[in-house]
């Protein structure tokens, strides 16, 4: 039985959809339907972001809600997500390829745990604070919602990463129009149902999926006060320059091409479980996981080896299965994608451990091994390159300074990890790594810690309370001195 949709979730209410084409979702696994939604149209998106405004502007909108009357509702939202949770991760699953421990992890407790957070830091924040003045008076300084948010969401973590948009953004007073991606789309027409069974107020929430198209539609879309966008490099530098004509306020988080340093006193044996969760998670199909895997020369065979047999070790199949590691890419077109790369590499000389092919026993399904290259430097396309699939490039250094050289020597700066049996020299190692997050003997998005890129990573931040601020602006009131 497949799951199929008839219509959009606009101004809060199930809407017939304004063309009569259709997103079908395709399972990785099976190759096979799974289901369907309406594929949404500009006039769609005129409609979510007049709903989104409306909502927004009403002098007793969503805005202009205290923020603990906000929390209560979003308690809600929170509570109807979690009665869903079981059934998002499934879908996630079933959709991306991600395996299902992982998408109950990710897919099922984040959302409503970052609704909570958010709407926790602005439950107990100060509506506004007063300074003393340096000429007689003072000033009250408020932060306000910064408006109707433009969000759109990529299909390799698709819930988790919608919240971290959403969540913010609803806490904050702001009201959004979601694009889901075309892969993951049941996922996202769940969460409206939750959103719906919330009561969420009318305009709130809208969500319309589609392609690229459209989503440039939705970044240009004279109704919106700020765009949050997660993909690609190239998407997001072109969402750059049409908010920088429209001096729209933007949060991009894009590629990475990550180092993992492995110092000279690591005992990676002992941290196979979280080193696995740092490179090869999901598939490889995360932004930042650390690829690039820096080897010390005197310890490079051993360390080429001991990587080589965690991936021979990872259990190859459907991702419903609980014990499965490695499921398979999103799509015939993400494969083909990968194994370009892995022509690529051996093309240019690398050295191939293990993988680099299809696992046999399975006929269908869009399934690639785990793949581990060595004997290459930094300079090669595997190892410059965002894949998104599961290839390593284990590159060899001589000295500490060489391997954060090398680390720093990539047009991307969003990930990366360094791994020690000294976790004090790790960390200072870390914080000479020019990346916006390093993690230190393993790898875990902190929510209440800022996470993003620098360089062709993109710019701004989600996460922590940073990422509230950046669904705010701020407004002076010029205070009379006392009579």
């Amino acid at each position: 039985m497949t799951i199929d949709y008839g219509q959009l979730y606009l101004a809060g209410t199930w809407t017939d959809p304004a063309g009569s084409d259709r997103i079908t979702a395709i399972s990785p696994t099976t190759e096979e339907t799974i289901g369907s939604v309406p594929r949404g149209t500009e006039a769609d998106i005129d409609a979510a972001g007049a709903s989104a405004r409306t909502a927004f502007d009403a002098p007793d909108g969503w805005a202009r809600w205290h923020p603990k009357r906000r929390a209560e509702a979003l308690e809600r939202f929170a509570v109807e997500l979690e009665s869903r949770a079981a059934e998002t991760a499934r879908r996630v699953t079933i959709q991306n390829g991600m395996p299902i421990w992982l998408a109950q992890q990710f897919e099922a407790g984040f959302p409503a745990l970052l609704v909570r957070y958010y709407s926790g830091l602005m439950a107990d924040a100060p509506e506004f604070e007063t300074r003393p003045g340096m000429l007689g008076g003072s000033a009250l300084v408020e932060k306000l919602p910064i408006g109707v948010v433009g969000a759109i969401v990529p299909w390799n973590v698709p819930q988790a990463i919608t919240f971290l948009k959403l969540a913010p953004a609803l806490a904050a007073g702001c009201t959004v129009v979601l694009k889901p991606a075309e892969e993951t789309v049941l996922d996202a027409f769940l969460m409206a149902e939750a959103a719906a069974a919330a009561g969420l107020p009318a305009g709130v929430l809208n969500v319309v999926p589609g392609g690229r198209d459209l989503g440039a539609y939705l970044v240009s879309h004279p109704g919106l006060d700020k765009v949050s966008f997660t993909g690609s490099t190239a998407a997001g530098k072109a969402i750059s320059r049409t908010c920088a004509d429209l001096l729209r306020p933007v949060t991009l988080e894009l590629g990475g091409k990550s180092a993992a340093i492995l110092l000279d006193d690591v005992d990676l044996v002992a941290s196979l479980e979280s080193f696995f969760a740092s490179t090869l998670l999901n598939n490889g199909q995360i932004c930042w996981l650390s690829t690039r895997i820096l080897a010390p020369r005197a310890r490079y065979g051993e360390i080429v080896d001991t990587i080589t047999d965690l991936a021979k070790s990872l259990t190859i199949g459907d991702p419903t299965d609980p014990d499965t590691k490695i499921g398979p890419l999103v799509s015939a077109q993400q494969r083909a994608r990968v194994e370009g790369y892995i022509a690529k590499g051996k093309a240019e000389g690398a050295r191939l451990t293990t993988g680099g092919g299809r696992p046999d026993g399975i006929d269908h399904g869009w399934f690639v091994e785990p793949t581990i290259f060595a004997d290459l430097d930094n300079n090669a396309t595997v190892a410059r390159e965002e894949i998104f699939g599961p290839v390593l490039s284990v590159i060899p250094y001589s000295d500490e300074t060489e391997a954060v050289s090398i680390a720093n020597d990539s047009i991307y700066g969003l990930g990366g990890s360094v791994w020690s049996a000294d976790a004090d020299r790790a960390t200072a190692v870390a914080r000479k790594v020019q990346s916006g997050t390093v993690g230190v003997n393993h790898y875990v998005n902190e929510p209440t810690a800022p996470f993003g890129g620098i360089k062709q990573s993109g710019f701004g931040r989600e996460l922590g309370p940073e990422a509230l601020s950046s669904f705010q602006v701020i407004r002076t009131v010029y205070l009379p001195p006392a009579q």
